[in-house]
């Protein structure tokens, strides 16, 4: 028999964001999960940068730093924002466009409001832009020391999922874990973003030197307390909840309402 030649079968290349910087917990656990699937890419900040939402930067210069990770193809720290990094990644650092892009696992949920403000979600969304189906994953607690086998076994789940699924080049997932033990957590929920509000204060403090500053401080309240569809109710209920967004921030309802208003042009 005339010998065939072995065709060699793409091995996903993923990469890997986050938030809370390059040595932090949860991106060692996504990045330990995601090798078993794939080539995996790591580019994060060289420091925490929760908070930053979809900050890029534009009036300084960004360096970036090779660094060792066991399991990685490559891996870099980056003094820019998680947004920068996705597009030092794929402009400037990687050779083929990733065919998933991971951040995470974050400490800290970025349910509901949340992810309007999150530097993870907002290098999730920044993949998907790219074209490259995306995933931010966050843990609800936000202890660096707290029990993250629901979150390594989450992750493996989406990524399975992600690579498995024909998935829109534009997806962005949302995804967050209950603060619980794995063998309570229920399962997965398809939700959608619940209502919600942070009741914010100021609290003013004194530096060393005697002058004063502001600390961010505030409650979040469910505004849909009793709605079942939610990513909050899921949460409240043990389960993982995962909520489709993406960059459109047309409120079309809205839309809808304010083209019946009389045009008034002089």
């Amino acid at each position: 028999m005339p010998n065939k030649k072995s065709v060699k079968k793409h091995r996903p290349q993923i990469l890997i964001v986050n938030d809370d910087g390059i040595t932090s917990r949860g991106i060692k656990i996504l990045i330990e999960v995601a090798s078993q699937f794939g080539d995996v890419h790591v580019v994060a900040p060289d420091k925490p940068q929760s908070g930053m939402g979809h900050a890029i930067t534009v009036h300084a210069g960004i360096t970036v730093s090779p660094f060792h990770y066991e399991g990685t193809k490559s891996a870099y720290s980056c003094t820019g924002t998680p947004a920068d990094c996705v597009k030092i990644a794929i402009y400037h650092l990687l050779k083929e466009k990733p065919d998933l892009c991971l951040s995470g696992i974050n400490h800290g949920s970025n349910a509901s409001l949340n992810v309007i403000y999150s530097g993870t979600m907002s290098a999730a969304l920044e993949g998907s832009l790219e074209g490259i189906p995306s995933a931010g994953i966050s843990f609800c607690n936000n202890h660096v020391d707290a029990d993250m086998k629901a979150s390594a076994k989450t992750a493996r789940t989406i990524i399975e999922m992600m690579l498995s699924n024909k998935t829109d080049e534009n997806l962005c997932l949302d995804v967050n874990i209950p603060d619980i033990p794995i063998e309570k957590v229920r399962g997965i929920k398809f939700c959608r973003q619940a209502k919600g509000n942070w009741h914010e204060s100021y609290e003013p403090h004194k530096d060393k030197e005697g002058n004063e500053f502001l600390w961010l401080s505030g409650e979040f309240e469910n505004l849909e307390k009793s709605k079942k569809d939610t990513d909050l109710w899921a949460l409240d209920n043990g389960y993982v909840s995962i909520v489709p967004i993406n960059a459109d921030m047309t409120a079309y309802n809205e839309l809808d309402k304010i083209k019946g208003w009389k045009t008034i042009w002089k």
